[in-house]
């Protein structure tokens, strides 16, 4: 009886464990320079209202991913955004980049510097709301 109490406890600390440590990554800020006429970024816009934050990670949810494609955009992008996700409060934030093209049939190209992203494609309606957000803040 013993050993079988033992078991259940063992098998509750290790739920409760694996519960604790299976935190989500969790995107704090989101930094936005957009790429003037003459092709030079300007200042960085911060964006660090969670409602925006929420509908900007909604919006990259949305993107038809292809990883491992290399493409060669004709012009520099539009907007260079770089996410910062916090993992751990006792660890540096990670950051992914994307660089974004926002086309004349009002879809958007990405491109994200991870590996399980490369190069994407965002529809009509998640690109103008996220074109919005970007360029539209604070």
């Amino acid at each position: 009886m013993k050993k079988f109490r033992g078991m259940i406890l063992v098998g509750l600390l290790g739920i409760i464990l694996s519960a604790c440590s299976d935190k989500e990554d969790q995107l704090t800020r989101i930094d936005v320079q957009k790429v003037n006429e003459e092709g030079n970024y300007e200042d960085i816009q911060i964006i660090a209202d969670k409602e925006k934050i929420n509908f900007v990670e909604k919006s990259l949810d949305n993107v038809r991913w292809e990883p491992q494609t290399e493409v060669n955009m004709v012009k520099k992008e539009d907007a260079l955004v770089t996410s910062f996700y916090t993992y751990d409060e006792n660890m540096p934030e990670r950051l992914n980049e994307y660089k974004i093209w926002f086309e004349e049939n009002d879809t958007v190209t990405i491109i994200s510097n991870k590996e399980d992203e490369g190069y994407g494609r965002l529809d009509k309606e998640n690109a103008q709301n996220l074109q919005n957000i970007l360029f539209n803040y604070p």
